[in-house]
């Protein structure tokens, strides 16, 4: 019997055309059905407030319960910033909540040393530096975290203007690159620059697309 999937994301990125992200979910789980929960004002109101309010913990509860409800076997959250809220969403279901960066960063900590943390919107660095540094204790390793901001570049995807998304992307991978031995990309967005930027740095270059449709798929196989 096939599984659901319940996806909740903040954006509208992965769902208006087809994209690398229903590109892996066709190649990874291609039996499992999938229900899109979409609330594009859930990041927007984040990122004006800084962090996670209330408001929209409250929300991201109410879409987390509304998947259960459908018949989702399990629940994958595609924003990095709202990572807090599913934080607490999680533990009002009984089915499994993932966060899309849960396998890279058990990733990156396994690979241990300085990790360089990317991300284009500032309120992506937080979540992604905690969830790290929870994979870090658990599996008792030292790790150093260098968080790297690359102000302006998630405005300018979000107006159509890729080519200077990448570049400052890019730049700003340069100017970190002897400081770190790993770099994260805490944010889906950036994934396709991955390859690119590897081979520029010489460096590895963790994303959070494949590995936590993989991991997914995983814990839906095992309900």
């Amino acid at each position: 019997m096939s599984k659901t999937l319940a996806l909740i994301h903040t954006s509208m990125v992965f769902l208006t055309k087809e994209t690398m992200m229903q590109d892996l979910f066709k190649e990874i789980m291609p039996d499992v059905r999938l229900i899109n929960i979409v609330d594009d004002s859930l990041l927007p109101d984040t990122m004006a407030a800084g962090h996670v309010t209330k408001a929209c913990i409250d929300r991201m509860n109410h879409y987390v319960k509304a998947a259960e409800q459908t018949g989702a076997d399990a629940v994958f959250s595609l924003c990095s910033s709202l990572g807090p809220a599913i934080d607490i969403a999680r533990k009002t279901v009984d089915i499994p909540v993932v966060k899309i960066d849960d396998a890279m960063t058990q990733a990156a900590v396994e690979k241990g040393g300085i990790i360089g943390v990317m991300a284009t919107v500032e309120t992506t660095l937080e979540p992604t530096i905690a969830l790290i540094q929870e994979k870090a204790a658990k599996a008792q390793k030292n790790i150093e975290i260098i968080p790297s901001l690359v102000e302006g570049a998630f405005e300018k995807l979000m107006a159509g203007d890729k080519d200077s998304h990448d570049f400052m992307v890019a730049e700003k991978a340069k100017s970190i690159k002897d400081q770190v031995d790993t770099i994260v990309f805490a944010q889906a967005s950036m994934t396709r620059l991955a390859s690119s930027i590897s081979e520029s740095t010489d460096l590895p270059v963790f994303t959070s697309p494949r590995l936590g449709i993989e991991y997914i798929h995983k814990v839906l196989q095992s309900v």
